[in-house]
């Protein structure tokens, strides 16, 4: 395995690490102050700010403003995304706990990583063949197990 790709398995393993802490401090944020919508704009608000002060300390180049209006509206959908995902973790953790919520979200991204791959949205289609699908199941098998909807909470 080359160094690179070490690399990049341990930074992905922590970045998931965290995730969990993100939502426990993002909830416990939305207890103590005016609720999950709030809690979520803040730490999108730090995150802002945080990824700005980056971007200037490494002097990357900004687009122009006429290529900004020339993308298609749809590449901005990924803020979107990032912030119902901020929100639903602020909103759902305290019901569902960092294990529960964390577990849910993984299956959830395999299930639709797997759709995305297959038919080929954004990137060169890569089929769902039966190895995928056993190892999402599986995923899907984790995920009940660690949330086990069937005993009350």
């Amino acid at each position: 395995m080359n160094l690179w790709l070490a690399a990049s398995i341990v930074i992905a393993a922590l970045v998931g690490m965290a995730l969990p802490l993100q939502a426990l401090i993002n909830a416990r944020l939305g207890a103590t102050t005016q609720g999950p919508l709030f809690a979520s704009f803040a730490s999108f608000l730090v995150g802002t700010l945080v990824l700005g002060v980056v971007l200037l300390l490494s002097r990357t180049a900004w687009p122009g403003l006429r290529a900004l209006v020339a993308l298609p509206p749809w590449l901005w959908l990924g803020g979107v995304i990032g912030a119902v995902f901020v929100f639903c973790g602020t909103l759902l953790v305290p019901r569902l706990g960092a294990a529960g919520l964390i577990c849910l979200i993984v299956f959830g991204q395999v299930t639709g990583s797997l759709l995305l791959d297959h038919f080929g949205v954004l990137a060169q289609a890569r089929p769902a063949d039966l190895t995928r699908i056993v190892g999402a199941l599986l995923v899907c098998v984790g995920a009940l197990l660690v949330v086990r909807p069937w005993q009350a909470a």
